[in-house]
């Protein structure tokens, strides 16, 4: 048996998440789908991490183990060639039998894209929210540094999760305009349901001048999802990037 590991790309607006549901078109039952075709083997992928309905990946991280003995260098092809146009193969390689997408993940990267333009841009509004009222990025940014570091997320995580350790780490969170978009870019050891999304919203809340940037210290540590602010859209959030041991610095 060999053990490959691949990165994938997907836009997940019409997909019911990553994970295999009866009944439901996923991210995970498509690939399955495929590898069977192309192996003729009953194979099942394992992910870095569950994305929700409508949210996106641009670095989602698998791994599955296959006997077949389809060359390395044609992995990338002969699966980008049975999946839909939405789901794509970025890279294939060897990895050790150890090797697991999920437990042995380090770092998560995921981005937010907001639209913030009086008209929407009809070509990004599968990938990006619309606000058209002006958000002052400065005022987000500062309430974004009190989020920076080891805490108890509860008030940033949904009340439908069953997990009941809710601290994480967030070694990064940046918030920065390009262009009419404006980019909000989190990082850490790992994320609860629904966190990132939780925090853009409540971001978004401080850019428009609903609350202040310091009321966010105040949110964090009532440890009360009805402190903190809606959750914004699926469709704005990207898996970007996973990392593994020695892949990168946590600060």
């Amino acid at each position: 048996m060999r053990r490959l590991k691949c990165i994938v790309a997907y836009d997940g607006t019409d997909y019911s998440g990553f994970q295999v549901q009866p009944d439901q078109i996923t991210i995970q039952g498509e690939i399955e789908a495929a590898l069977e075709r192309v192996t003729g083997e009953k194979i099942q992928i394992f992910g870095s991490g569950r994305t929700d309905a409508g949210v996106h990946a641009r670095g989602q991280v698998i791994h599955f183990d296959t006997a077949s003995h389809i060359p390395l260098d044609k992995w990338r092809f002969v699966l980008n060639n049975q999946l839909p146009d939405a789901i794509v193969i970025r890279s294939v390689e060897e990895a050790e039998a150890s090797f697991h997408a999920r437990f042995d993940v380090r770092v998560k990267e995921y981005r937010y894209c907001i639209d913030n333009d009086p008209v929407a841009d009809v070509f990004r509004h599968r990938y990006a929210d619309h606000i058209r009222y002006p958000l002052d990025v400065e005022a987000m940014q500062q309430a974004a540094s009190h989020l920076v570091g080891e805490h108890d997320f509860t008030s940033f995580c949904s009340a439908k999760t069953f997990v009941e350790d809710k601290v994480r780490t967030v070694y990064h969170l940046s918030v920065d305009r390009r262009g009419h978009e404006v980019w909000v870019t989190c990082r850490g050891n790992g994320f609860l349901y629904n966190m990132v999304r939780i925090i853009v919203g409540t971001l978004v809340e401080v850019g428009q001048g609903k609350r202040d940037p310091q009321e966010v210290k105040e949110i964090l540590a009532a440890c009360d999802r009805e402190r903190a602010g809606k959750t914004a859209p699926a469709k704005g959030l990207t898996m970007w990037e996973v990392f593994y041991d020695g892949q990168i610095s946590k600060d």
